[in-house]
């Protein structure tokens, strides 16, 4: 017989918490939209015409993903949300009574999906930006296209991660793309462009440092998905923590 803390007792719960992100159209949706839109706004930037000096071919190839993101954040702020309506999250307790176990179910849902549908969309938006860009990319080695690509999708896979602990511990998924949102296309793009220091370790800034070709900063490419990661580690602490302690 196997312990409770064996993987065998840990696939039945991850294969429930993945039937019902398949289930829910709205979450299917989401990644959908991170495809569409990190494809598109890459489509776009790569038959833009720049004279900056500094200009980035892998950033411009990549660049789909800042947008694209929004649809990750939401993907992993939905997934966990849905829990809190209807009781939702009181059934799946009755069923997986260690909360953690079940916390550790739905981050695992939660990642590999958005994981998977990164990869293909990191690889989908840089062949169709370079389709573009043409001559302008042809510097780029394959490893700092590959470097790009993965990077990205962990990248993406740890902003969705942070979003759900956000949820989780704001117990709606509104709440947290309402923070989460604003964060990102305001106090990082706006503020952290004008004060810069600390803003180079916000969890988006830091992580897209992996889209860049090169990158002056004290950050590096895995350096900043490390930030972003404990970042996501954080916030899935939080969470699992106020669902310990709070009542479902």
């Amino acid at each position: 017989m196997s312990s409770p803390s064996t993987p065998r007792s840990f696939a039945p719960v991850l294969r429930s918490e993945w039937l019902k992100i398949r289930t829910l159209r709205s979450l299917l949706g989401a990644l959908l939209a991170l495809f569409a839109a990190t494809t598109a706004f890459s489509a776009i930037a790569g038959v833009s015409e720049t004279s900056d000096p500094e200009f980035d071919p892998l950033f411009m190839a990549l660049s789909g993903v800042g947008p694209g993101q929004i649809a990750a954040i939401s993907f992993g702020a939905m997934a966990v949300s849905s829990e809190f309506h209807g009781g939702g999250l009181r059934l799946s307790l009755a069923a997986v009574p260690r909360r953690g176990r079940w916390f550790a179910a739905k981050a695992t849902a939660i990642a590999v999906p958005t994981l998977v549908v990164g990869l293909v969309t990191a690889l989908a938006a840089l062949v169709v930006a370079r389709a573009g860009l043409g001559e302008a990319a042809s510097g780029l080695s394959t490893g700092e296209q590959v470097r790009g690509v993965v990077g990205c999708a962990i990248y993406l896979t740890l902003m969705a991660l942070l979003a759900a602990g956000l949820a989780a511990v704001l117990r709606s998924g509104v709440a947290a793309l309402s923070f989460l949102i604003p964060f990102i296309l305001v106090v990082s793009f706006v503020i952290g462009d004008v004060a810069g220091g600390a803003t180079d370790f916000m969890p988006d800034r830091a992580g897209q440092i992996i889209q860049y070709e090169t990158h002056d900063g004290p950050l590096g490419p895995w350096t900043g998905l490390a930030v972003t990661a404990a970042w996501a580690a954080a916030a899935l602490a939080a969470g699992a923590w106020s669902l310990r302690r709070r009542d479902a």
